[in-house]
């Protein structure tokens, strides 16, 4: 493909992925339109709501204003001061990654990936600021900068990350450029940072399913109580979807809110809330059924805290082959086995608290500009909790690895993990022969005995 093509299916793509994730409120919230008001409200202020809810869920604030009158009957405090809510729902941010990730899967086989995905990325901001311009309205107003700002960061990191797998797929110039790169550092240094990143990811990824695990088992066991909220809402047959919909787009801020709950911190519902495993303090909430499985102060929830101990444990005892493991036990093991501890710790905890950051936000005024973990909390806690197991789950399966006959094959084993990382990037160039170097011929056969004994020998008697 030539560049222009590149860049018309790159916009294509753009566009696509900008529809679908429009499309979803939109097609739920036109059938709302339809069912539940009969065609007889403007359709536009529908389309406002879908344009608002796409874009808040992708990351950006949204200015509300409510006039007094209507602010008193719904009872919010400071509710007729214009307020922000900036909370997201990120299963819409989520949906753009992945849009954009598919994008990059393509553009990474076609020989102009960068000039591909610039263009995705650009279309996208200038698609975002052109519905930003028909979204507003008197109640709601959406920033125009993070629209333009997060909406193609978001789509361009997906498509970076899909284009990135394809060109080390496909042995890649530019992959092998990146991975030139790293190759000036030390085997022992690239080693130690590969499995700090690596632990760190796994730990904080095993954390956000343990969430989601127990969040799905809070919904289970609660289930009575989350139908009775759906049944005094009475918002009917379309409204329920809609609502349904919006708890959905929810579902991975409460898997991140479920984790920073098992880390210990918990998470707030509203200024001077509590929700975590030492008690629960709530005051007035939003009725959102979804809210009804929130997890009552117990006893037992102090055995939550055990799931992050095993967690950095068992990640750390798994990726110990990984590191060099000399013969005899020193001082420079042990220092090396604390870095890559506390490394690991460093690298769970800074993800972690960035996911608590995006997940929370203001969702209403007065006290509902608090809600979502802290993301300081978070990361101490992350830190202190995965930096300690890890280091002890090294330390511990390292000295049990040694000794005996199990040692020298181990101690082998670790010594070439710097040389097989190499060689796998090696793999990454094509080997072709040279250009003045004949390819060597096929040894000739040899010729039979002159006397006809190999007839003899296979001859029957």
């Amino acid at each position: 493909m030539n560049r222009p093509t590149t860049a018309l299916l790159a916009a294509l793509d753009a566009l696509l992925s900008v529809a679908i994730g429009l499309g979803i409120p939109l097609v739920m919230l036109t059938i709302l339109w339809a069912v539940q008001f009969d065609l007889a409200v403007d359709w536009t202020s529908f389309w406002r709501a879908a344009a608002d809810f796409w874009m808040l869920g992708n990351g950006v604030d949204l200015l509300v204003s409510i006039d007094p009158q209507t602010a008193a009957q719904l009872g919010l405090e400071q509710a007729a001061v214009p307020f922000e809510i900036g909370i997201a729902p990120l299963g819409f941010a989520l949906l753009t990654v992945l849009l954009g990730r598919r994008s990059g899967l393509r553009l990474g086989q076609s020989p102009h990936p960068v000039l591909g995905t610039v263009t995705g990325v650009l279309t996208v901001g200038v698609l975002a600021a052109l519905i930003w311009s028909t979204a507003q309205s008197a109640t709601a107003v959406p920033s125009l900068r993070q629209a333009v700002v997060l909406l193609p960061l978001l789509y361009g990191v997906g498509a970076v990350i899909g284009a990135w797998s394809t060109l080390l797929r496909l042995h890649a110039p530019l992959a092998e450029w990146v991975l030139d790169q790293t190759d000036r550092l030390s085997d022992e240094v690239r080693t130690l940072a590969a499995v700090a990143l690596r632990g760190g990811a796994i730990m904080a990824a095993a954390m956000v399913a343990a969430g989601a695990l127990a969040v799905s088992l809070l919904l289970v066991i609660h289930y009575s109580t989350v139908i009775s909220l759906y049944e005094s809402l009475q918002s009917g047959i379309a409204g329920g979807a809609a609502l349904t919909l919006g708890q959905i787009a929810v579902m991975p801020n409460l898997a991140i809110w479920a984790a920073s709950w098992l880390l210990g911190p918990g998470f707030a519902l509203g200024t001077g809330s509590s929700v975590s495993p030492l008690g629960t303090q709530l005051g007035l909430i939003p009725s959102l059924p979804v809210f009804g499985a929130l997890p009552q102060g117990s006893p037992l929830g102090f055995v939550a805290l055990i799931v992050p101990v095993v967690v950095g444990l068992v990640v750390a005892a798994v990726l110990r082959g990984r590191l060099p493991s000399p013969a005899a036990f020193s001082l420079r093991e042990a220092g090396r086995m604390l870095g890559t501890g506390v490394g690991m710790g460093v690298v769970a905890a800074t993800i972690l608290s960035l996911l608590a950051m995006w997940s929370g936000g203001a969702l209403g005024p007065g006290r509902l500009a608090d809600v979502g973990p802290d993301p300081g909390a978070v990361f101490l806690w992350a830190l202190v909790i995965f930096g300690v197991t890890a280091t002890i789950g090294l330390l511990a399966n390292g000295m049990r690895g040694r000794g005996g006959v199990t040692g020298a094959p181990r101690d082998a084993d670790a010594r070439g993990t710097a040389a097989r990382d190499k060689a796998a990037r090696d793999k990454l160039t094509v080997d072709k022969p040279s250009r003045g170097t004949a390819a060597p011929e096929a040894p000739a056969d040899p010729a039979p005995p002159a006397d006809g004994s190999q007839e003899k020998a296979t001859s029957p008697r």
